[in-house]
């Protein structure tokens, strides 16, 4: 996912990977790879296929909001 990426580049707050789901089966396995791409946030969010960009920052800033909440 390109924008992942993109993000990870832009922010220190951010890390994207990107995996192989048939090199790597017992990652697919782990986060239930049934269709690609499968975005995951922080291990809470699992997105399913292609998301525009805005729906993908409001899932993304919907768990950073949650682990500042979490630290205060």
């Amino acid at each position: 996912m390109v924008l992942a990426h993109n993000l990870a580049l832009a922010s220190n707050w951010i890390q994207a990977d990107m995996v192989e789901a048939s090199e790597f089966p017992h990652l697919a396995n782990k986060y239930q790879v049934y269709g690609v791409p499968r975005t995951v946030i922080n291990e809470v969010i699992h997105l399913e296929g292609a998301y525009p960009e805005d729906m993908l920052l409001t899932e993304l800033m919907q768990v950073m909001d949650e682990e500042v909440v979490s630290h205060l």
